[in-house]
């Protein structure tokens, strides 16, 4: 019977809050926040929007959206006013504040709450190679640049290779003599130009030893660079060490830390008894290292030697954005974020209903889903910033290019004058000649008899 009847004053409260949220048009405050609060033109967007609506759709109430005037969340000053959101709501100026508003037990004291919609922590951001202490031998280079060195190393040996068959300056006579740079032999002659060793037969004809040249010059430019950015990483990384918890954080000195000023993490450091974290406070208060927004310290943080440290969930957001960015695995401080409304309104009781509603049905965690989606899908992780890219030395790679065609072009040239002059000599056509040359360097000596034979004759 107890039961029944609390159901029936459940109801007629409901009713009666939704008849005077027909009468008046609930005034919500909020904050610009990615991706809770953002603009999109003259409208705004963002996880706190879509729950509004949903909100709105079940309680059936009218609203207005407004930016909180001084862009703030709400602290108390000395003279105890409230400013920012929790300010707004004290005054009556909302009837709701719709935010990433943290639940804390001083903000609990002056405005009623309603059961949290998201829960955080408190975590730190900071560049990925600063928390990598791994080095491998391949990282100077990226996947691109590794690719286009095996191919510039295959199209040199196979020009190599083709200059010494076409050229009559390094093969004479393709009729009486073994070919002495064979494609093997190309292949090892460019490895010992890699390693700065010579390895013989070196090439005689102008064209090889044009194609040798500027091979041996983009091995040399190509090893600088790889042991320039070698001995830069091996610097750097001799700097870096492991941080993966607070404790890390605190007893280090390489990188710097802080977090928002006048904040509610800055507040849990400030008041906390924890040693640990009063060290980390006094070291944020004596380096100044405090930050206006989270965006300013996600910013300093993917600058480097800086740790931002925030609410789990908007540096899960950071992460997701930028991939150069980690967060650290340890939270501490567990906290919520719930919706404000003056103290003793009926509202929060009838909200909190809708929120857990919410919740059940999967609705919270499809919004998280929606605005939290990673920019990182497919993106190569394990790849260092600091690697040379291909297009970083791509002077270098259209150097080598031009060279291996000049290289080529250089070697027909020298094969045309030769055909020439045994067709003036023999009277014949340089077309025929020229290819009965090609025949014998690189046709079976069968064909090539077979030619010989047919030019006798026709002779």
């Amino acid at each position: 019977m107890t039961g029944c009847m609390a159901l029936v004053f459940c109801v007629a409260a409901l009713t009666a809050w939704i008849v005077s949220a027909d009468a008046k048009e609930l005034s919500i405050t909020t904050i610009k926040e990615d991706p809770y609060t953002m603009s999109r033109g003259s409208e705004l967007e963002g996880y706190c929007i879509d729950l509004i609506t949903e909100l709105s759709r079940k309680l059936v109430f009218k609203y207005k959206l407004h930016l909180v005037k001084d862009s703030k969340y709400g602290t108390m000053d000395s003279s105890g006013n409230w400013n920012g959101m929790i300010g707004e709501v004290i005054r009556g100026e909302a009837d709701l504040a719709v935010a990433p508003l943290t639940l804390t037990a001083v903000r609990e004291q002056f405005v009623d709450m309603s059961t949290p919609f998201m829960q955080t922590g408190i975590g730190f951001v900071l560049r990925k190679d600063t928390e990598e202490s791994s080095f491998s031998l391949l990282s100077p280079f990226s996947t691109d640049m590794w690719v286009g060195v095996l191919i510039a190393f295959l199209l040199t040996g196979l020009c190599i290779f083709l200059v010494g068959r076409i050229s009559p300056t390094e093969w004479a006579g393709p009729d009486t003599e073994e070919h002495s740079f064979t494609l093997l032999h190309s292949f090892w002659y460019i490895t010992g130009a890699l390693t700065l060793q010579g390895a013989g037969p070196h090439p005689k004809a102008l064209s090889g030893r044009l194609v040798s040249a500027i091979w041996w010059l983009f091995a040399v430019l190509l090893l600088a660079s790889y042991f320039g950015n070698f001995n830069s990483m091996l610097h750097s990384n001799n700097k870096h060490i492991s941080i993966e918890s607070f404790e890390d954080l605190a007893n280090q000195d390489v990188i710097d830390y802080g977090t928002v000023e006048s904040g509610s993490t800055m507040l849990f450091f400030k008041h906390s008894t924890n040693p640990l974290y009063q060290r980390i406070y006094q070291h944020m208060e004596r380096k100044k290292s405090f930050v206006s927004s989270t965006q300013e310290g996600v910013r300093r943080a993917q600058e480097g030697n800086f740790a931002f440290i925030g609410e789990a969930v908007s540096l899960d957001l950071a992460v997701a954005r930028y991939c150069d960015l980690c967060r650290s695995q340890e939270v501490i401080g567990m906290r919520a974020y719930s919706i404000a409304a003056p103290m003793g309104s009926p509202l929060v009781k009838n909200l909190t209903v809708a929120i857990l509603q919410l919740s059940e049905s999967g609705m919270l965690t499809h919004l998280r889903h929606k605005w939290w989606a990673s920019s990182c899908a497919g993106a190569d992780r394990a790849h260092n910033s600091e690697a040379l890219q291909a297009h970083d030395l791509r002077g270098l790679f259209l150097l080598l290019g031009l060279g291996l065609g000049v290289g080529l072009l250089m070697a027909l040239l020298e094969l045309l004058s030769r055909a020439r002059n045994q067709a003036k000599d023999g009277k014949k056509s340089c077309c025929s000649v020229l290819t009965s040359e090609l025949n014998q360097r690189f046709g079976s000596k069968e064909e090539s008899a077979e030619q010989d034979a047919s030019d006798k004759s026709k002779a």
